[in-house]
């Protein structure tokens, strides 16, 4: 895992992850992307805690959860 400074991560522009819905729009996990690092959060709780990982491992990651 990576460290971004928290004010850097509060501007990174979030979007949900299109496999992240169980249809009734309360499983989303947003992802907002920066150099070299992937930032991860639940939706309901944007305050919450976040995961961030390298650019690289986020891709080893997707490529191994397609549905």
């Amino acid at each position: 895992m990576t460290h971004t400074p928290e004010r850097d991560a509060l501007t990174l522009p979030w979007f949900r992850s299109s496999y992240s819905s169980s249809g009734d729009g309360n499983d989303c996990v947003e992802v907002a992307t920066a150099p070299g690092t992937v930032h991860v959060r639940d939706s309901k709780a944007p305050d919450g805690p976040r995961l961030t990982v390298t650019s690289a491992a986020w891709s080893r990651f997707v490529s191994h959860s397609a549905c």
